[in-house]
């Protein structure tokens, strides 16, 4: 029975025309056979050139948010590697106080051939609430020499074996809990004060958890820096010890405490960098109210600006950068079907940065500068009096 489908090879006879259909059959095979040939070679290419050249910003940063543990209160991305090549960076790192380079760190850097500022990519960091307790856990993408920085790390503190991780501790804690070090490969580190590393890598990958964080992740593609918070009753004490002047008040207090998701996220533009904060939660009447009070906020800013008592007592760079920020403020409301969002928008401008910069070289002045020693009134000697 024949086999359907199939080409029959001609059969040898000795007529010329049979030889010369067989020549051609067999070039067209040849042909056939030196195509399959050409797209196995370019394949073979793509594929080396995708593995040798590592991954794309973009895959790597969704591999080391993969890490990040279900239950986090909040998680803070960074890359470095697009910082590094935006003008902004520059000018953070003028306006940062600088000293003399520190002799430890420099030795750390000749005997782990590792230095934060040149051979670090990205980083992820999550934060968990573990009732009285805090775990926090680092993954970082870099230059890592590994032979190196495991010999470095065993100098004084053994190894620990757990699971399939060689586990380091560190001379550092983190709210009171010792830090350790693992490699998850050559080129990735975790650092974390979690007791079980080896039980925080295995429960990172339960990717249920993972579904509404990736969401919010996927709004901030393309960001360099974003921080990502799941409001819980320990980060609402947290943001409300620290919120500054009027974000005090018990109204707007009570209105941020709503919010179920804040994320906060920078992307350089040039010399600048622009601020996006976002709140949502799934009241309608709680976004509108706390629109409208950001929204007050900044009107009463510029008003309060625009005072001309208030002008003659600011230095006039320092109203300058207020109003630029001012400027480029804008809230608005987001519907995003049944989650409600409020957003919050603003530059950092070169001359803010110098504003604060000037501030803060004034304030460790003033510190750093004793005060005048009070000289007291010269005595003057009692006189005898005459007998």
């Amino acid at each position: 029975m024949a086999t359907p489908s199939c080409r029959k090879i001609p059969q040898l006879h000795n007529s010329s025309m049979q030889l010369t259909e067989l020549k051609k059959f067999a070039e067209t095979k040849k042909i056939a056979l030196a195509g399959v040939i050409a797209i196995l070679l370019i394949a073979g290419i793509m594929l080396a050139w995708s593995v040798f050249r590592g991954p794309t910003s973009d895959s790597a940063r969704q591999q080391l948010l993969e890490f990040i543990p279900p239950n986090s209160a909040a998680v803070i991305f960074v890359d470095l590697d697009k910082f590094k090549q935006s003008p902004f960076l520059g000018k953070i790192y003028e306006w940062l106080p600088h000293s003399a380079e520190d002799s430890e760190y420099a030795q750390f850097v000749r005997d782990t051939g590792f230095s934060y500022e040149r051979d670090l990519k990205q980083v992820v960091m999550a934060i968990s609430n573990r009732g009285a307790g805090t775990d926090v856990v680092a993954v970082a993408d870099g230059k890592f020499d590994r032979k190196k920085i495991e010999q470095f790390l065993s100098r004084n503190r053994s190894a620990v074996q757990q699971g399939k991780w060689r586990v380091l501790p560190l001379e550092a804690t983190v709210h009171d809990k010792p830090l350790a070090l693992a490699f998850i490969s050559d080129n990735r580190i975790v650092i974390t004060n979690a007791e079980n590393v080896a039980g925080v890598l295995s429960a990172s990958a339960a990717q249920a958890g993972h579904v509404e964080w990736n969401s919010r992740f996927d709004r901030l593609a393309g960001t360099p820096l974003f921080a990502v918070i799941r409001q819980d009753g320990g980060m609402q004490n947290a943001f409300n010890s620290v919120a500054p002047g009027g974000f005090g008040s018990p109204q707007l207090s009570a209105l941020l405490d709503q919010l179920q998701w804040i994320s906060i996220a920078g992307k350089p533009e040039g010399d600048q960098l622009r601020i996006v904060g976002e709140g949502e939660c799934l009241s309608s009447q709680s976004i509108s109210q706390l629109h409208d009070i950001l929204e007050g906020i900044l009107i009463l800013a510029q008003n309060g600006l625009n005072d001309p008592k208030l002008r003659q007592q600011m230095n006039p760079d320092e109203h300058d950068a207020y109003v630029e920020i001012l400027k480029s403020a804008d809230v608005q409301k987001i519907d995003r079907g049944e989650w409600k969002s409020v957003r919050a928008v603003l530059s950092i401008t070169p001359k803010f940065l110098d504003v604060v910069r000037s501030s803060s070289a004034n304030a460790r002045k003033a510190e750093v500068t004793p005060a005048p020693k009070q000289t007291a009134a010269p005595v003057k000697p009692k006189t005898r009096k005459k007998k």
